[in-house]
């Protein structure tokens, strides 16, 4: 009997097991399709992104700053802070990526820059004061012209803006302080010899070069002639060129009309912008091109001749954009030669009583610019709402 109920309970067992292990298949199975993926890394952004994102937060926090220091002060310095916040405000703008909202700038505006390190111009912290300020916004001015070096032609432009604006604007209010001003880079001078340079720049057989070099029969390439205007490194080192020599000649009329301090000051500014046409056209010869032809005189207009001074500041503003251009087009040494060269004219229009406005070098119209987003109205506290509550009738 045990023997014979033994054997008919043995199939219906293994029909057990075989559920069991089918159930705990289709749990397992189940289980298995509902954990859901690790989601990849985010990629790591471009240099450029990175950059613009690490000038958009500093912007911000010196704003921030300006903006205390300019609530706690009155008479001529509230002016100097009024007038920071407000170079602050459009620099910031001018960074914003377009479609920004409410909330969003913090996602645009990290506080990592390209090297992943804590950005080193970041605002300083505590209470707001003067010097305080005055050093961060010198070493933020500093850290966008070193990403400007790097970045993409466009962003390189707005970054050498931005620093230049910041490096300005901390030596004015350095002034204010009484304080040291931050010291400025110097323009760079030519360091290769050009014509080994343009000699080895396209090999013979070559399709071409990147900054419109074409090769010719023997080993030295023939440059190309640029259509006028437009955007070719060869195209803007000519305007650098055409430029500086008109800046020269408008110097040469200004010393026959100017005397005194004023004098003094044209005679050295004329020796610079000599020193300039040279180093322009020497980098134009190591990029292959045609150095432009000398103009024998310009026409320069009655309220130059009656205002010299003025005119020259005119004259100064208007090499902006034109360096401006040149940051945007070049890369390597020449780029660094514009950025230099492009404080050093923001500096040269200051002394002559001109604003460069927030963004040297580049003619900007803030009505297209985006708005910066509105904060958030923080919550009201426990304490708040207890004192509401307690006031109410």
């Amino acid at each position: 009997m045990n023997d014979d109920s033994g054997r008919k309970r043995r199939p219906a067992s293994y029909l057990r097991y075989a559920l069991l292990a089918l159930a705990a298949f289709l749990v397992l199975s189940l289980g298995f399709a509902l954990i859901p993926r690790e989601s990849p890394a985010p990629a790591t952004p471009p240099f450029s992104e990175q950059a613009r994102a690490a000038a958009l937060a500093e912007t911000l926090d010196l704003r921030t700053v300006s903006q205390q220091l300019a609530v706690g002060s009155s008479g001529a310095r509230r002016q100097l802070f009024s007038h920071t916040v407000t170079l602050l405000t459009t620099q910031a703008r001018a960074l914003l990526l377009p479609g920004a909202t409410a909330g969003s700038a913090a996602g645009q505006s990290g506080t990592k820059g390209p090297s992943g390190t804590a950005s080193p111009g970041a605002a300083p912290s505590g209470t707001a004061t003067l010097p305080a300020l005055v050093s961060a916004l010198s070493k933020s001015g500093k850290a966008r012209l070193l990403h400007a070096e790097k970045a993409d032609g466009g962003m390189a432009r707005l970054l050498a803006a931005v620093g230049t604006a910041q490096l300005l604007q901390a030596t004015t209010l350095a002034q204010a302080a009484g304080t040291p001003p931050p010291a400025l880079p110097a323009p760079a001078a030519t360091q290769r010899d050009a014509a080994t340079a343009c000699s080895m720049a396209t090999p013979s057989g070559s399709s071409g070069s990147k900054d419109g070099a074409q090769p010719g029969n023997g080993s030295q390439p023939t440059p190309t002639a640029d259509p006028a205007g437009s955007a070719t490194l060869a195209a803007a080192l000519d305007r650098v060129v055409r430029t500086e020599v008109e800046t020269v000649y408008g110097y040469q009329v200004a010393l026959t009309r100017l005397d005194g301090a004023a004098a003094d000051q044209a005679a050295a500014l004329l020796a610079t912008h000599e020193t300039l046409v040279g180093q322009a056209e020497a980098y134009t010869r190591v990029q292959c091109a045609s150095v432009p032809p000398r103009e024998p005189g310009y026409t320069l207009g009655t309220s130059f001749l009656q205002k010299p001074a003025a005119g020259l500041a005119s004259l100064e503003a208007g090499t902006l954009p034109v360096y401006g251009d040149l940051v945007a087009l070049s890369d390597g040494e020449t780029r660094r030669w514009a950025v230099s060269s492009l404080v050093a004219a923001a500096q040269r229009t200051m002394r002559w009583g001109s604003d460069p406005g927030p963004v040297p070098g580049i003619v900007l119209d803030t009505a297209l610019l985006p708005e910066l987003p509105e904060p958030a109205a923080p919550s009201p506290s426990h304490s708040d709402a207890d004192a509401a509550a307690t006031s109410a009738p």
